[in-house]
């Protein structure tokens, strides 16, 4: 049975960030975003030192359920969801706009699903090309809560161009996904030059 109420919740992320720990690494370094009328979002930045990659896990996006956010009683097995970010030696200012899109589900209802774009309109980090994000299939497994309660997906969240994301709304995530395997993109390197999948074919 699914636990309710705030110690529910805390239950929940708790199990949520073991599994995060035992999948990605070692202790990571923790920063906390708050948000007008929603619980505040963490975000988790795990390095890798042998490959330079670095890892930043939302959590508090799962505590609960994924749907209306004005329903009185959410739908304790609907869909719960985090998201990891996955960058080659980091980058400075992305928690906030990470948090910001793990807020999305409480703040504005959305339903976080594989192949989805989240447009913040305006740079992830300062300086960078991209504006939106991707949602692709998690790299770790779900995690199992229990009784009816939906497992919790972690979906790897993609930085996406304006250009990149003008083309998934006129030919969906799978098209860019294409044309950046085709490209030799790393889609990891905050660095990397956009793609424009009309050119590639």
């Amino acid at each position: 049975m699914l636990p309710g109420g705030p110690s529910g919740s805390s239950s929940v992320l708790g199990a949520v960030r073991d599994h995060l720990v035992a999948h990605l690494g070692a202790e990571p370094q923790e920063a906390s975003v708050t948000f007008l009328g929603a619980p505040p979002i963490r975000v988790l930045r795990f390095v890798e030192n042998e490959t330079g990659l670095v890892r930043y896990a939302s959590l508090g996006c799962s505590a609960e359920p994924m749907g209306d956010p004005s329903a009185l009683v959410p739908d304790p097995t609907a869909p719960r969801a985090e998201l990891l970010m996955v960058l080659r030696q980091g980058v400075d200012g992305l928690v906030r706009a990470l948090a910001v899109l793990a807020a999305a589900p409480a703040v504005e209802g959305l339903v976080l699903v594989e192949g989805a774009l989240i447009d913040l309109g305006e740079p992830l980090w300062p300086g960078a090309a991209f504006t939106a994000v991707v949602l692709r299939a998690p790299e770790i497994p779900d995690v199992e809560l229990g009784g009816d309660a939906a497992p919790v997906q972690v979906f790897r969240a993609v930085p996406v161009t304006h250009t990149e994301a003008a083309w998934v709304r006129l030919k969906g995530a799978a098209e860019l996904e294409e044309a950046w395997a085709e490209a030799g993109i790393d889609v990891a390197d905050p660095a990397r030059r956009a793609v424009n999948p009309g050119l590639t074919r």
